[in-house]
């Protein structure tokens, strides 16, 4: 018969393999909280098995050396060319070595094949492709729909995170995929995979053994609901770069933006067009974003907008009807509502147009999502545009941003936007006559006005 105190023992034991982890910041409680007192999220506390086993208990680690900042080479900062130039401009130059990339997406928006063309395109390089949800023969299917043929990738169906640390230091490759992080879990804990406590453990021995060994590794994550990435925020703390893959179902092209980059701007965006062979790199975003018309017509106009180092032209559409109800309604789709509100009430107060039982609608075309205060001046002119029922030439191009005074005030890089709209054949640009005094007009053939307030603009155009 065990004695009271062997019980006791064997039910400390028994309550400290679980602990009550936020599924939103990864904070961790012995006990359930219907707060998280770290990030304030409330009934976020889930329970989850994390003993250790003990064959890792007290397991002897390699220990990094400390070095003199003087004497750190600057060597292992190297990048690696993905052989993709979209992907290499969102990591700011290309791929560092030793760095930890993870990569969000939908399902089904093309996570698997951007990386697969990595894999398939860097010939020169050895890669290691894991698949924890995929066959070898499934990979393969792809690979010919790419029609990409790398001697050097290697495949790996695994799901044990042991099993993939081995394989790493047997190969030594130069780049590691992990598809996905979710799938992946390790022995020393018994929780299972997609766990909050699977997913910091596999994400933290992924990062160490990156950093140790010089090897650039990219994992993919699933993401939730609202478009986070499954798991809690420390898994994005502990990675140094982390990529958004998004796009639209109804539209055939993808974007690649960087969330968070330790080594490169955050402000670049890749975009891809979804084709039967896989992922095209688009080099002129303005190709697809701009609708192919022949005639004018009124609600919509072009602004010349700027993602990270590259001018995008975008067309703005607007639409206003009357208002069945008392207020009007404001519905936007790719641009900020509450600046859309702030846009109106200027055009109301300073331009005299009454909106207020107007309902308005205001999409960017293409699906594309802009914060760039640039646009502004285009929304006002669709707007007016819709209103009044007035074409706009589409040979114009508007590229400013509107304080609540309603002038026009400037914007930066406003060189690179008018370069853009004079290559792709536009008559006239419409900026703010701040950004003219250091510009010279003689470099452009194409026409550049500037209006000092919207009244002028309007008067102008209309």
């Amino acid at each position: 018969m065990p004695v009271a105190g062997s019980d006791a023992d064997q039910i400390k034991d028994m309550k400290q393999k679980t602990i009550f982890f936020c599924k939103e910041c990864g904070a961790q409680s012995s006990s359930w909280l219907g707060k998280c007192p770290q990030c304030g999220a409330w009934n976020s506390y889930i329970e989850e098995v994390v003993e250790r086993n003990e064959v890792t208990k007290g397991k002897k680690t390699n220990r990094a050396k400390a070095e003199q900042i003087n004497e750190i080479s600057l060597s292992a900062q190297k990048r690696i060319d993905c052989c993709d130039v979209e992907l290499n401009r969102v990591l700011g130059g290309g791929l560092v070595l030793g760095s930890l990339v993870l990569v969000g997406g939908e399902p089904g928006i093309g996570k698997s094949t951007l990386l697969l063309q990595v894999a398939l395109k860097c010939k020169d390089k050895k890669i290691l492709y894991v698949s924890g949800e995929e066959s070898p023969q499934q990979i393969k299917m792809r690979a010919e729909r790419i029609n990409e043929y790398n001697p050097n990738c290697l495949i790996l169906a695994e799901i044990l995170l042991q099993n993939i640390v081995e394989t790493i230091d047997e190969h030594s490759p130069d780049i590691v995929i992990i598809d996905s992080i979710q799938t992946i879990h390790s022995d020393t804990l018994d929780s299972s995979s997609g766990s909050i406590s699977q997913i910091k453990e596999c994400a933290a021995i992924l990062q160490q053994k990156a950093k140790l060994s010089g090897i650039a590794i990219f994992i993919v994550g699933h993401i939730t609901k609202d478009g986070t990435i499954a798991g809690p925020k420390l898994l994005e703390h502990i990675v140094d770069t982390v990529l958004q893959f998004e796009g639209d179902r109804n539209y055939d092209y993808r974007m690649l933006r960087a969330m968070k980059n330790r080594f490169g701007s955050t402000s670049e965006l890749g975009i891809y067009q979804m084709q039967s062979f896989g992922l095209r790199q688009v080099n002129n975003p303005s190709e697809i974003l701009l609708s192919q018309r022949d005639e004018s017509l009124s609600g919509t106009s072009i602004s010349a907008t700027i993602e990270g180092t590259r001018p995008i032209l975008i067309e703005t559409q607007a639409l206003v009807a009357k208002s069945n109800y008392g207020t009007g309604q404001r519905t936007s789709t790719g641009f900020d509502s509450k600046r859309l509100s702030m846009l109106l009430a200027v055009l109301e107060k300073r331009g005299g147009f009454s909106l207020l039982n107007k309902d308005v609608f205001l999409n960017i075309a293409g699906g594309i999502k802009v914060d760039d205060p640039a646009i502004d001046l285009s929304v006002v002119v669709s707007i007016i545009s819709s209103l009044e029922d007035i074409s706009i030439s589409s040979r114009y191009c508007f590229s400013s941003e509107i304080g609540l005074s309603g002038e026009l005030r400037p914007v930066v890089r406003v060189e690179q936007r008018i370069a853009e709209a004079e290559k792709l054949g536009f008559e006239k640009i419409f900026i703010s006559k701040y950004n003219t005094n250091s510009l010279d007009k003689t470099h452009y053939n194409i026409e550049i006005i500037s209006p000092p307030t919207i009244d002028d603009l309007l008067k102008y155009i209309f």
